[in-house]
């Protein structure tokens, strides 16, 4: 839920196969993301240990019904900083970084474009400070900085990855409007600051980003997952999409053997068992040995 409603990345949850689960655990839990390239990012896992590592370690608690002592049964689980990496290539662009609105930083820039006239000067600065007052609780920064034209600061904070920028003038200022750019390009919106309140304008375009990122995330993931019945078909996919191969959901018969075959010939392995998908693996036979399937992997 953090991973998909924050970081807008779409995952496939699921068990892990004996050969990929966590060394020494009796089982494993995975969340498993598809990054644009079409590879595999494993961005979140939880381990159920049992009692194998406290019988290791001499790891031991005491019962309440006799007052023994017995081995603890452990979990380790968590992520990692691995999922900034999942972020920053799930959405990013050759302009730079792209943040979802809920988890970056500033969510909206305001950008004062400079004034001459003293006169000027005073009521832009008063309309930057009605938006930002408009703008609570929002996360917003005002680059007022005199040393750069608008230009670069524009350049600076689509690179940021700042889901929207407000451009304000002294043209602006006099008409009671502002100019509002999306990160993720189109049009720009002139809003009124005196037609509607602000703040759920923004909210929604917020909103609309997150959605939207998700969004295209989750169509990458769903056009490079491909269902298969064989096994000499996911070799030639492989070899003919190399630099984008993507997943492949196919009837599977747990072997150990067969997997670490499969890995030395294409260098494809087991991602996950779905925890949703297992009942499609009910009276079908495994892509590669053609034994009845145990899971869909």
């Amino acid at each position: 839920e953090v991973v998909e409603s924050l970081l807008a990345v779409p995952v496939i949850k699921g068990a892990k196969s004996a050969t990929e689960r966590f060394a020494g655990a009796e089982e494993t839990l995975t969340i498993e993301a598809m990054m644009p390239n079409g590879w595999a990012l494993q961005s979140g896992t939880s381990h159920f240990l049992g009692q194998n590592f406290a019988r290791a370690f001499d790891v031991y608690f005491q019962t309440q019904e006799a007052a023994q002592r017995d081995l603890v049964w452990a979990t380790s689980w968590g992520v990692s900083t691995r999922l900034l990496g999942a972020l920053v290539m799930t959405h990013s662009d050759d302009a730079g970084l792209v943040l979802p609105p809920a988890v970056a930083p500033v969510q909206v820039v305001v950008v004062p474009i400079a004034a001459k006239k003293p006169d000027d000067k005073r009521l832009v600065q008063a309309a930057v400070d009605e938006i930002c007052a408009a703008l609570r609780p929002l996360r917003v920064k005002v680059d007022d900085r005199d040393n750069l034209r608008p230009g670069p600061k524009f350049y600076e904070w689509e690179r940021k990855g700042v889901p929207l920028r407000v451009e304000i003038g002294p043209r602006d200022a006099a008409k009671r409007q502002l100019v509002l750019a999306s990160r993720l390009g189109g049009d720009k919106e002139v809003l009124s600051l005196d037609d509607e309140p602000l703040l759920p304008q923004i909210r929604d375009r917020l909103d609309a980003i997150q959605a939207r990122l998700f969004d295209a995330a989750s169509r990458r993931l769903a056009d490079n997952t491909h269902r298969l019945d064989a096994y000499d078909d996911m070799k030639a996919r492989l070899l003919q999409n190399a630099d984008c191969p993507g997943f492949f959901l196919v009837p599977w018969a747990d072997d150990a053997d067969n997997e670490a075959k499969i890995k030395a010939d294409c260098k494809a392995t087991i991602r996950c068992y779905p925890a949703d998908l297992q009942h499609e693996a009910q009276d079908r036979a495994c892509f590669y040995s053609g034994q009845p399937a145990t899971h869909l992997a």
